[in-house]
């Protein structure tokens, strides 16, 4: 029997949150040239970037692994400053039956937060679970800060 489970953490930014939400909503062939020491490509395989339906796929490393993730874009919501993708293929779906990456910019007053949250389902209660990607995913999210900040 699986186990499903969600992870999520809220990081305060000092660059503009807006950056974030276009960066990984419209032009996320560009997080390579900002972070290319951990993701290296990313490349859409159906549609277009900016629009939900699409597929991407991206090439990273990941505890000195490289990897391949292809989602679909789930939502691009300009209200809301949300972007949602599901993995359909790619290395962590050895581990994971489904697993589903959520971006949200949080307006908190003179600052912005951006809020990740992993949504997964295991195959079974064995691990590993994702808090090696999320260790990731913060990495990555204060190098991209970094990058706008200079």
């Amino acid at each position: 029997m699986g186990v499903t489970g969600k992870l999520e953490i809220e990081i305060d930014i000092k660059a503009s949150g807006d950056v974030f939400h276009e960066l990984f909503g419209t032009k996320p062939h560009h997080v390579t040239n900002i972070v290319p020491h951990s993701i290296h490509g990313c490349d859409v395989h159906e549609g277009e970037f900016g629009k939900p339906g699409s597929i991407v796929q991206w090439e990273y490393t990941l505890d000195g692994k490289k990897c391949v993730a292809k989602e679909i874009v789930e939502a691009i919501d300009e209200e809301k400053k949300l972007v949602k993708f599901k993995l359909i293929e790619g290395d962590l779906l050895k581990d994971f039956k489904s697993i589903t990456f959520t971006l949200h910019v949080v307006q908190k007053g003179e600052i912005d937060a951006i809020m990740w949250q992993i949504d997964f389902e295991k195959f079974e209660d064995l691990g590993p679970y994702p808090t090696g990607i999320m260790d990731f995913i913060i990495a990555m999210t204060r190098d991209v800060e970094a990058h706008h900040v200079k």
